[in-house]
């Protein structure tokens, strides 16, 4: 049974949290685990984490079933600050006595939280950060990335710009962690395939006008602008280049990071032909169609992306390793708890059959898509056309490459 508490972000309160309020349901036996997913509630990010999120979990919950024991949901906002992040994190574990933290867009907050949560030896299962620090330098036996990262985006996305003839660069970027990263590995992928990045300039998170930006990336005479920004940041630049008449001019767009959600945001006239790298998308097969039909009813108007699949999926098979194990033995030891989710299969509707690497990486598939024309969209959110897919074996970084201390060499 699901007891479902939702906390929010109260300007006064201290440490930025309100009071936690909810309703419990029924007692029953056992244990009772406590999940807070922290995310983006009223930024940059919400469409693509936020109350989407919190509902996806919520499926994941009732779709465990029965295991001998109670689960609770905490959400809470973060900000995009990192300071508030570590501090909702922290005051859960101590104060809450929350298991595991789940989703955690934004990488600043997202690499802050898994600090906290490697010391107190809880779980955190991150969908929405994308820097693959986290199973490089900074990865933990605490922590499991689940859906997407900064490698695999440059690898598909980066990759095939670079293959259509796309050899001169100029990013703009996010001037933060997730920026940071994504440029810093689309650069290594460019360079490998004998490109070269002729310029880059660094906006702030949730920047409302990119015209400077946009006017130096046109004067650099780059055949490739590179966006490594994502959500509403995303969303802006793309229609301010339209407004520029960049694409017309021949220069090619590369949204190195783009959810459905995002193009539900610009329009199909806007959006179309702009390729983008996914690991979920709502019609690609009947399994996903399956999990959409039954969350969609919850998400008031939204469409899961794979960020938000990624919470669900990732709260479903810590779920199974936590009736594998036991309850009681996954309350006391996060890194327990991580371990046994390593040593068992994971399958599920929105990504299928996968596993989890010692350095925390889940690995599945990956699918580049262009966006469709409005002429060829024939339902609402139908929005994909699939060009290639990457196996999962070669989706993400190489085990032995990406410097994480938890693999033997």
């Amino acid at each position: 049974m699901l007891t479902d508490r939702r906390g929010l972000l109260a300007g006064a309160a201290a440490l930025g949290v309100s009071p936690l309020l909810g309703r419990r349901a029924g007692a029953q036996a056992g244990p009772t685990l406590k999940i807070g997913v922290l995310n983006d509630q009223s930024g940059v990010y919400r469409d693509i984490s936020g109350p989407t999120s919190v509902a996806c979990v919520r499926q994941a919950v009732q779709d465990a079933g029965s295991r001998g024991f109670q689960v609770e949901i905490l959400s809470a906002d973060h900000q995009n600050k990192p300071d508030v992040g570590s501090n909702i994190a922290r005051q859960w574990i101590d104060r809450d006595g929350v298991d595991v933290i789940v989703d955690v867009p934004n990488s600043a907050v997202a690499l802050a939280v898994n600090g906290v949560v490697r010391e107190k030896n809880k779980v955190y299962l991150n969908s929405t950060a994308a820097t693959a620090d986290l199973t490089g330098p900074q990865c933990s036996p605490n922590t499991v990335h689940w859906t997407y990262d900064t490698w695999m985006l440059a690898r598909s996305t980066g990759g095939a710009m670079v293959k259509a003839g796309g050899d001169s660069w100029f990013f703009l970027t996010a001037d933060y962690a997730f920026g940071h990263a994504l440029e810093r590995d689309t650069t290594a992928f460019i360079k490998a395939q004998n490109g070269h990045v002729v310029g880059a300039v660094r906006h702030p998170l949730s920047n409302t006008d990119f015209s400077s930006f946009l006017v130096q990336a046109q004067a650099s005479r780059a055949k490739v602008i590179g966006l490594a920004n994502a959500g509403t940041d995303t969303v802006n630049a793309v229609k301010q280049a339209a407004e520029f008449g960049l694409t017309r001019r021949g220069t090619k767009l590369a949204v190195l990071l783009m959810f459905i959600n995002d193009v539900h945001g610009l329009g199909l006239q806007a959006a179309q032909g702009l390729v983008c790298t996914e690991t979920f998308y709502w019609d690609l097969n009947d399994r996903t169609r399956a999990f959409t039909a039954k969350v969609k009813p919850h998400l008031a108007g939204n469409m899961p992306a794979m960020s938000h699949a990624g919470c669900y999926a990732a709260v479903l098979h810590y779920l199974k390793a936590v009736g594998d194990m036991g309850a009681a033995q996954a309350k006391a030891s996060g890194a327990e708890a991580v371990a046994r989710m390593k040593a068992m299969p994971t399958d599920d509707d929105c990504f299928g059959k996968g596993s989890i690497r010692a350095d925390g990486r889940k690995i599945h598939p990956s699918y580049l898509f262009e966006v469709k024309t409005p002429a060829e969209s024939k339902a609402p959110w139908d929005y994909y056309k699939l060009l290639q897919t990457t196996p999962a074996e070669e989706a993400f970084r190489p085990l032995a490459e990406g410097g994480c201390p938890l693999v033997k060499s």
